[in-house]
């Protein structure tokens, strides 16, 4: 019985390489392997005959033999076999078409591996021509390997599939329930639950909102009425044009507010109509200006034209991805639109960088004086201060500024140092800035230990908190209520809310989905008439979740949720509540300025003087 052509081609082909690897085996057999080892090595370049060399390669490392024994030898063997079989080819088909095929597929060979040899970047391809850039193929794909058929629901980061679905679900509208009960290890130290109470009460969502700057008559004349959820600081240049236009477009359909990132206000943001909160960082985007040195300055005038878009300011001291670090966005990347955000001539002829810290003010008083300044220019709009909790004596010394001065922020941002989401060296995402939970804490009790915020009543705080990381669900919120917050800033949900796969790719200008990306071919997918209602269905039901859950614990506001209503599991059958976790949640309201309080929060305080 004949062969078939395949069939003697694919014959044809295992000879070679079976041929090849016998050579190889030759060269080197097993019993003279440790006399060559122990023989002095000469040195020879790559034009030395590959026949002439010793292979001293020992056991296998469970990859087929033709696989470790392939060298740029066999790789021109196997290279002149398929250009004999194309010759021949024509004659064993009678098809142009298999010739053809044949033909291009033996030059393509021949280009990637001779590209791969007189290349000196990656020794893998110069090494195993052709074949070593398999390895380079499924390391590039290794993530999405992973995501879809390695990992468990639970165990990705930054969010396991199990937060994304949830995500997903409620944009889309999709009743997201779950059956069969929790898959959670509820008996797992770190495990975090309510208590519901046997009289729930009954709560109107929509009445859940913050008064911010309401409690400050004496110079915020335009208070914001602010929703539980809003989006937190993400900026244009980071986020596509599309994206932006997404986030502030859904935040105006679901009456809540879009935090500007450092970017400054775009077009696309004020196209959206969301309610702005306008993110002033180091480098002054959109209220800055050049000065002769060459510094980007503050500039009044820019400034109090710019705020008449904005409900809200807010001062970025630092952020949880990368504290006290700038930031630098390439001029390839800065397009006329964002130029045009961020106050810079274009073509812009250098790259963007934001400095690491403010040259408007160089310490607390200073800083006091300049929020009144904003205040001002702003006609009485509540200004702020964005942080990550660095350390905890600056903090002190800046709260004492604001009880010398009598001025103070109407709101404070805590943000975690889990939360980010555009470019960070992983040495400061990682080991910079205090985490959510401990930052909060320690900034709510100080505050409420010099009598700016109500221990038992957070409406009737002269500063609001609002607290950025890593929220996504109704519990997560529940939980920074009871931590001390008034509000939740939320970043990276929302763009799953657009349709992020956490692709990981934010930083490389490739967003499949396009959201962090300024390439307008990837960008031109993203809708932003669709994705504006995914963005308020997300915001709408996560907050619904979170007023659920005060309800089943008998609340009947956000403001009244206190420390002791969420429990951590720290042990074997041993759970505390927050506040016998973190003491200084123990202190009473103004007894810090009487010399009490917790022994942790008094022994900072009194180690700290004000900075002038």
């Amino acid at each position: 019985m004949q062969n078939s052509p395949i069939i003697t081609i694919t014959i044809t082909i295992m000879a070679m390489m079976q041929a090849a690897t016998r050579k190889v085996s030759l060269i080197c057999p097993k019993t003279r392997l440790n006399a060559q080892i122990l023989r002095p090595l000469s040195i020879k370049t790559a034009d030395d005959k590959e026949s002439e060399q010793v292979n001293i390669r020992s056991h296998s490392a469970g990859l087929p033999q033709f696989l470790e024994n392939w060298t740029r030898s066999t790789f021109r063997q196997v290279g002149y076999g398929l250009v004999a079989l194309s010759t021949v080819s024509f004659p064993i088909f009678h098809e142009i078409f298999v010739t053809s095929t044949l033909t291009a597929l033996t030059g393509a060979y021949w280009y990637v591996g001779l590209r791969d040899i007189r290349q000196h970047q990656q020794t893998i391809r110069r090494n195993f021509p052709v074949l070593g850039n398999v390895r380079y193929l499924l390391e590039m794909i290794r993530p999405e390997i992973r995501q879809y058929f390695v990992e468990s629901d639970d165990e990705a980061v930054p969010f396991d599939r199990n937060h994304r679905v949830i995500a997903y679900q409620r944009s889309k509208g999709v009743n997201a329930t779950m059956a069969f009960g929790t898959r959670r290890d509820v008996n797992a130290i770190g495990y975090e639950w309510v208590n519901h109470s046997l009289y729930p009460t009954k709560i109107d969502a929509k009445e859940q909102r913050v008064l911010i700057g309401g409690n400050n008559p004496q110079w915020c004349t335009q208070p914001y009425s602010s929703s539980l959820l809003n989006i937190s600081a993400m900026s244009y240049g980071a986020l596509s044009d599309r994206a932006i236009l997404a986030l502030s477009a859904g935040a105006k359909l679901g009456k809540f507010s879009h935090n500007t990132g450092e970017g400054g206000i775009s077009d696309f943001h004020k196209a959206g109509g969301a309610d702005l909160i306008w993110n002033i960082g180091t480098a002054y985007f959109g209220c800055g200006k050049f000065s002769d040195g060459g510094v980007r300055v503050f500039d009044p005038d820019l400034f109090a034209e710019n705020s008449v878009h904005a409900k809200m300011m807010e001062i970025k001291l630092s952020q949880g991805a990368k504290p006290a670090h700038g930031g630098m966005l390439p001029k390839e990347k800065i397009s006329p639109t964002i130029a045009k955000a961020r106050n810079l001539e274009f073509p812009v002829l250098e790259d963007c960088h934001s400095p690491a810290r403010h040259n408007a003010f160089s310490n607390p008083t200073e800083m006091c004086h300049f929020m009144q300044q904003l205040r001002t220019l702003s006609n009485g709009k509540p200004v702020g201060i964005k942080l990550c909790l660095g350390q905890p004596e600056e903090f002190c010394s800046m709260v004492k500024a604001f009880l010398e001065t009598g001025i103070h922020p109407d709101f404070i941002t805590v943000d975690g140092a889990e939360g980010g989401t555009g470019a960070a060296p992983p040495e400061f995402s990682n080991s910079v800035g205090t985490p959510l939970v401990e930052g909060l804490t320690f900034v709510h009790s100080l505050l409420v230990g010099v009598g700016l915020r109500h221990q038992t009543d957070k409406s009737k705080s002269k500063i609001a908190l609002i607290a950025s990381g890593k929220v996504l669900t109704g519990f997560s919120m529940y939980k920074n209520f009871a931590l001390g917050a008034d509000v939740c800033n939320a970043a990276r949900s929302f763009l799953f809310s657009l349709g992020c796969i956490q692709a990981l790719k934010c930083n490389t200008n490739t967003c499949p989905t396009g959201i962090t990306t300024q390439d307008p071919e990837l960008s031109w997918g993203l809708d932003p008439q669709y994705k504006q209602v995914r963005v308020a269905n997300f915001q709408r039901a996560s907050v619904e979740s979170c007023v659920e859950l005060m309800e089943a614990t008998g609340r009947t506001s956000w403001a009244t949720i206190q420390p002791h209503h969420v429990l951590r599991r720290v042990g074997l059958g041993i759970s505390k509540p927050y506040d016998e976790i973190f003491d200084h949640l123990q202190v009473k309201q103004g007894e810090l300025l009487e010399a009490k309080g917790p022994k942790s929060l008094l022994r900072v305080w009194h180690n700290t003087t004000s900075q002038k």
